[in-house]
Formats: C-alpha cells, structure tokens, sequence
C-alpha cells in the first residue's frame, strides 16, 4: 500500500474555515477521482507552538504505485492549483510519498 501524505502549515485563526473547506470540498473531490481508498486528518502535536501556527497531516491510501501515480499525473496540477488560488501562501504544503511495510 502506497500512503500519500500532505502536511499543511496554517496560522491558528484559519485553520477552522480550511478544515471545513478540506472536510467538505477538497477531500471529497480527491476522492472522487478513484485513485485512493481511505483517508485520514490528523493534527500534528508535537512542535505545536499555537503563536507560530497549526499543522495538519491529511494522509491518504492507494492501493498501488499505479494509482497514486495517476492521480499525480491527471488529477494533482488542478487540485494543488485551487488550493493555491483560494489560500496562497496562508497555507503551507509538504507532500512525501510512503510506502507501508506492515
């Protein structure tokens, strides 16, 4: 299994309005695309200084390297692109790429 992680780096006082947003719009869109089988939102603790921001881990199942790959190639440019026009550089992304051993 193929486990596609995408850290976000926000300011507090944002992080209500963008955790609906991605709860209610963005994931349910990447999921529709077919390409994973299972999501999950965390919020990372560890670092967490509420002065210096708030970061969450949204990290989402493929069942192959194929089908991250094609939601990498057919579906990502597009989705990435509309979560910069709605929040720029308010929100910070990292994405790794993970492969589950056990």
């Amino acid at each position: 299994m193929i486990l596609y992680n995408v850290n976000c780096h926000m300011e507090q006082s944002m992080a209500p309005e963008w955790l609906q947003w991605m709860q209610h719009v963005h994931i349910p869109e990447v999921m529709a695309t077919g390409c994973f089988l299972s999501y999950r939102i965390l919020k990372v603790l560890t670092n967490a200084n509420d002065d210096e921001g708030v970061n969450y881990s949204i990290q989402y199942d493929a069942a192959t390297m194929a089908d991250y790959e094609r939601y990498r190639e057919q579906f990502a440019p597009a989705m990435q692109q509309q979560t910069k026009e709605r929040y720029g550089e308010r929100v910070l992304a990292f994405r790794t790429l993970l492969e589950v051993i056990s």
